[in-house]
């Protein structure tokens, strides 16, 4: 486990669960290290965490934080949008915890035939992130 990580799982006016990631690690202006990030992943390797709406165990493998930092489409992120998939890195136990509406989908590529034969599933997630005012530093 991380130590430091400043993670809330809170709950919005609509009674849906959200994790607000109170802290920017990673701050690049014009791209994210990415080395960094997946360097930051590592430390997850090896835990399991349980979603919570399916009791489901995810277990974090050693090709998560290379997946995670290098994947084609984190590679077609762009400005803010990549700044916080970097910094949601932070918040991968509470993430998977709230993970909801699974949906399952086939292997389509080739280079998946042995981890993902069978498909994929994927849950829809939501995290909040402070917005900083350049000049000042304070939230803005």
């Amino acid at each position: 486990m991380i130590e430091n990580r400043n993670v809330n799982i809170i709950t919005d006016a609509d009674g849906k669960k959200l994790v607000l990631i109170n802290n920017i690690r990673f701050k690049a202006k014009v791209r994210d290290d990415w080395t960094a990030v997946e360097e930051y992943l590592k430390a997850y390797i090896g835990d399991f965490y349980e979603i919570e709406e399916t009791s489901e165990k995810i277990y974090i493998s050693a090709d998560f934080p290379d997946e995670y930092a290098s994947s084609e489409s984190r590679i077609a992120l762009k400005g803010a949008v990549a700044k916080a998939k970097a910094n949601a890195s932070q918040a991968v136990p509470e993430l998977i915890r709230i993970a909801t509406n699974p949906e399952h989908e086939a292997n389509r590529k080739e280079k998946h035939k042995t981890d993902a034969v069978y498909g994929w599933y994927r849950y829809n997630i939501r995290f909040a992130l402070p917005v900083y005012d350049d000049k000042t530093g304070k939230i803005a």
